[in-house]
Parts: structure tokens; C-alpha cells; sequence
């Protein structure tokens, strides 16, 4: 089947409120980490427009909850934002890791990832000159540090994180197939075994069975005449046979196949539906007990014939019982039919008198037949006595039982759930492990990557030309006195002092004067070119002046010109 992103099932399944909140707590983490970098950027002084990039995390911040049902719209959408806006970052980070994740034919994911990460670089070298560091080759350089930072290495983690999920999930499969295989295998053995001790059984005891019943026969047809006392016994004898022979073949459907009875009157259409358990009632009713019968629910008749069969079992041989040990007890036979499960219960409350139990009648196995069968059908079965004397019986049988074993007793190492001892199902295909501890890696992870981000960022516009920088404008006629003082011309006193007396006139207009230190310069030995900024009444500059004059050596006192 082929695979190329996650189940577009999954993806398009209405959020519950856990996932709705979950979605939510993610996307304020990678908003918050992306607002993390664009503070650092902009305290750093490497925000031109700082608005600007807020706005592009808001974007970022807006398409991030869509990443699950467009993976490969949004994986691309980011990654130019990112290069538009290093804020963004974070954002496309997390989404790489998703749309990774989740992708699982690698060719696919290789082009995505080179897809997302050109873009990247292609965005910031475009938009350097007007949202960048200032020049294409510096957007250039910009662009190969978030490209590995925003897509490629969180899209290597999630690729990896992915094909671990995968590999778990099929060695899960595999575990469940070969315990599904195990159970089944020992399911047939025993069905196998209990088949050989029906036949073995069938063979013997239904061989012996038969022999007395012929006996029995033959004697009641010889004491017809001869004693008509003893011929009534021969009688009692050949018929206790046959009901033994019969509650033998009827015995012998819980050790045989499950949906086979032995017999060839064992299993009937009308076994175990109303009528067949009111005739069972009736025919208890007429041997002198009094037993009151309560049916909710449909027939069941459009009942599986196995489900049948155990109603009436369960019902027969409570009734037996209660012929065997509490006939002057009342009796209530209950029967509930539900969509999902058939309930049987049968309860009789104390008899008047304690009944004596001859030691040959009962063996005792005829409620743990009853339990084996209700077992192998997946239900339930409870017999116990009653706090007010009374006994009762009680079964749960499944009205469509599945084909798979009998669920296991507590304490005998029962699966926890698919099949697998010691694991929890994961129907949405989770990887086992500590979300905690998942949690935390991915957090640090993000973290560090953001660090990345910031570094990386710094360090290009760092090194780039600052769109000011370069040599002062020199001061020109018309400018006024403070623009030409923030250009550094300021006046110098020492300046002054030498020019004074030895300057040209002033120009007509001149109210002022500046002799900035900066335009004094030794043109030639004993001579000072000195620099003068006049200026008018309106503190306007109108004249710039250079000219020399004699500079003051110093010289020792014997030492002479």
C-alpha cells in the first residue's frame, strides 16, 4: 500500500479537545521560541525594521497550525518567510520536523528538505539589500546558516524519529501476530486433545452403557411373567441407562469442537429458545417443584446454535440439581436477552428440611462442565451458595461469540492488551516510551537551535557593511553652523591663537569664525596651513579659508636661529 505522508485519515480527523489543546500549547512554544530570537536580534541592534519581522512571525505563527493537512505548503511558505525573517525560524523548524516525520518515501522527503532549504537561501539572498544584512553576498551567507538551522537539521531529526516509530510499530505487529499465532496453535491442540477424550469416551463408557441397557432389556422381557415385582426394577434400569447414555452425549459436545454437539439428538432448532426453556420449566413444574420462569428480551431463536445450546444446558442442569438436593426448595429461572450478552440465572432459596446426599449421587462436575462451556464462549459463569441457603447460578454467554480462544483467568499471565504482555495498545500508533522525557528532548533541542539562529544572524550582520558607515561628508557653503558642528568641525583654541594676527580679511558678511584643529596641518617646515569656517549673521556658512602661517618651534635658550 502506498505510503507518502501520514494517513490522510488521521490527518483530517476532527481534534478533540486533548488534541485541540495539544495544538495549541505547540503552537505558543514555537511562537515564543521565534519572539525569543526576534528579541535578541533586535536588542543586538540587527533589526532594521523590527515591525516588519513581527509581522512575518504572526504569518509564520498563522500557517503553523496548518502543517498537518498541507505538509508540503507550508514546509515551503516558512522556509521563504524564514529567509525573509530569521524569526521565523523556530517555526519552520518544528514544522520541518513534523512534515519529516510523518513523510515516509525517502526520495520525497530528500526534495522536500533541498525544496525548503534553497528557498531559504534563495529569500535572503534576494531580500538582503532591503530587509538583510545589506548586500547579496552577505544575504547569501545569511541564508546558508538558517537553511540548516530551520530546515535540514530538524527535517534529519524528524526522519529519524520517524523510521523509529515505524520500526516499533511493525516489530509490535509482529509480536502480536506471533502471540495471536501461539494462542491460536494452543487453542487447536486442546480443542484436538478434547476431541480424542469425547470419542475415547464415546467409545467405552457409550459401549458399556449400551451392554446394560441390552441386559436390562432382556431381563425385563424374561421377568415379565416370572416377577412382575422385579421386572419393574429391570425397567428402572434399562431407563436410568438410556438417560445415562443420553447425558453422556450431551456431555460429550463440551470436550468435542465447539460448534458441534455429539449426538444425534444433542442439538436441535429449537434448543435453548423460549419455548424449549419453558418446556424444561414445565416438565420440572410437573415433577413436583415449584418453578417460576422470567424471559426478558426477544426469542432466541436467530441465536447462534452454540449460544442456544449453553442456555440450555445451564438451565437443565440447574434444574437437575435442584431434583437432586433442594426439590421442596422454590426455584426462579431467569433469562435476560440483550443486544450484546444472554444472561442466565437460576436461584433457589433454602429447602424446609436438610436434605441427606446419598454418597453415589453427583460427581460434581456437572457446574464445571457448565463453566467450561461458557468459558470457551467468552462469557462468565458464577455458582455459588447463598447467605439465606439457597443456591444459585449465574451465566453471561455472548450473543455473537468470535472465533478467537477463551480470554485468560487472572494470575495466569493474561495480555494486557493486543496480545502483547507487559505493553499498552496503541491504536493511534505512539511510540512506547516516556512523553515526558520526548517532551524534554525536542524542547532542548528547539532551544538550542534558536541559540544557533541567534549566533549565526549576529555574526553575518556583524561582519556586514553598516549602511552608515564610510567617511563623514565635508562641510560646504549654506550649511548651518549646526550641521557643520555635527560633521566634527569644532573651534580650536590653540588654532586660533596661531592664526590670529597672520589671517587673511574675513569676508564681507563674516560675523564668525571656526578654526578646527582638524584642518591644521604642517604643510612644510616653520609652516601651519590652518582651515577657517565663517559664518553670517544667520549662522549660515559662506566662506572656507585655508591659508599658512609660521609655526613657534621649540628650541633650547643657547640654542639660536
Amino acid at each position: 500500500m502506498p505510503h507518502t505522508l501520514a494517513s490522510p485519515v488521521a490527518l483530517s480527523r476532527s481534534p478533540g479537545p486533548g488534541r485541540a489543546a495539544r495544538a495549541a500549547a505547540e503552537t505558543a512554544g514555537v511562537v515564543l521560541a521565534g519572539f525569543g530570537v526576534w528579541l535578541a536580534l533586535e536588542r543586538l541592534g540587527f533589526l532594521d525594521r523590527p515591525y516588519l519581522e513581527g509581522s512575518a512571525l504572526a504569518v509564520g505563527a498563522g500557517l503553523f497550525p496548518l502543517r498537518q493537512r498541507f505538509p508540503v505548503a507550508v514546509a515551503l511558505l516558512l522556509a521563504a518567510l524564514t529567509g525573509l525573517a530569521p524569526c521565523v525560524g523556530p517555526v519552520a523548524a518544528v514544522a520541518s520536523y513534523t512534515v519529516a516525520r510523518g513523510t515516509v518515501r525517502a526520495r520525497q522527503r530528500a526534495r522536500l528538505l533541498a525544496a525548503a532549504g534553497a528557498v531559504v537561501v534563495a529569500c535572503a539572498t534576494v531580500s538582503a539589500p532591503w530587509l538583510g544584512p545589506g548586500s547579496v553576498p552577505y544575504g547569501l551567507a545569511l541564508g546558508l546558516v538558517l537553511a540548516p538551522t530551520a530546515v535540514i537539521v530538524p527535517g534529519l531529526v524528524g526522519t529519524s524519529y520517524g523510521q523509529q516509530r515505524r520500526l516499533v510499530r511493525a516489530l509490535r505487529e509482529r509480536g502480536d501476530a506471533a502471540e495471536r499465532a501461539r494462542r491460536f496453535a494452543d487453542s487447536e491442540a486442546r480443542l484436538h486433545e478434547r476431541s480424542r477424550i469425547a470419542a475415547e469416551m464415546h467409545d467405552l463408557v457409550g459401549h458399556r452403557l449400551s451392554l446394560i441397557s441390552l441386559h436390562a432389556g432382556g431381563l425385563e422381557l424374561a421377568l415379565d411373567r416370572a416377577d412382575p415385582e422385579l421386572r419393574e426394577e429391570a425397567v428402572l434400569v434399562r431407563r436410568t441407562t438410556q438417560d445415562a447414555m443420553r447425558e453422556l452425549r450431551q456431555s460429550l459436545g463440551v470436550l468435542g469442537p465447539l460448534g458441534r454437539d455429539t449426538g444425534a439428538d444433542a442439538l436441535t432448532d429449537a434448543t435453548g429458545t423460549r419455548a424449549d426453556i419453558e418446556t424444561l420449566v414445565a416438565e420440572s413444574r410437573d415433577g413436583g417443584i415449584a418453578v417460576g420462569l422470567d424471559w426478558t428480551g426477544p426469542d432466541l431463536d436467530t441465536r447462534p446454535a452454540r449460544v442456544r445450546r449453553a442456555v440450555h444446558r445451564v438451565v437443565r442442569e440447574s434444574l437437575t440439581n435442584v431434583h437432586r438436593y433442594a426439590s421442596a426448595a422454590h426455584v426462579t429461572v431467569t433469562v435476560v436477552h440483550g443486544e450484546e450478552t444472554v444472561r442466565v440465572s437460576v436461584r433457589n432459596g433454602a429447602p424446609p428440611a436438610p436434605v441427606v446426599r446419598a454418597a453415589h449421587i453427583g460427581s460434581g462436575r456437572g457446574l464445571t462442565g457448565l463453566r467450561e462451556r461458557v468459558e470457551l464462549l467468552g462469557g462468565t459463569f458464577d455458582a455459588a451458595p447463598l447467605p439465606s441457603g439457597g443456591f444459585h447460578v449465574d451465566a453471561a454467554v455472548p450473543a455473537e461469540p468470535g472465533d478467537a480462544p477463551a480470554p485468560q483467568r487472572p494470575g495466569s499471565g493474561a495480555e494486557t492488551t493486543d496480545g502483547v504482555p507487559g505493553t499498552v495498545g496503541d491504536p493511534a500508533g505512539v511510540v512506547p516510551g516516556r512523553p515526558t522525557a520526548q517532551a524534554l528532548t525536542l524542547l532542548l533541542g528547539l532551544g538550542a537551535l534558536c541559540v544557533l539562529m541567534v549566533l549565526g544572524t549576529a555574526f553575518v550582520y556583524a561582519g556586514a557593511p553598516h549602511k552608515d558607515a564610510g567617511p563623514l561628508p565635508l562641510p560646504r557653503v549654506g550649511m548651518t553652523y549646526q550641521e557643520v558642528t555635527g560633521l566634527g568641525v569644532l573651534d580650536n583654541r590653540a588654532v586660533r591663537a596661531a592664526a590670529t594676527g597672520h589671517e587673511p580679511p574675513r569676508p564681507a558678511g563674516a560675523v564668525g569664525c571656526v578654526y578646527p584643529f582638524t584642518g591644521a596641518t604642517e604643510s612644510r617646515p616653520g609652516a601651519l596651513t590652518i582651515a577657517r569656517y565663517c559664518f553670517d549673521s544667520a549662522e549660515r556658512l559662506i566662506a572656507i579659508d585655508r591659508f599658512t602661517v609660521l609655526s613657534v618651534q621649540d628650541a633650547s635658550p643657547w640654542e639660536t636661529p
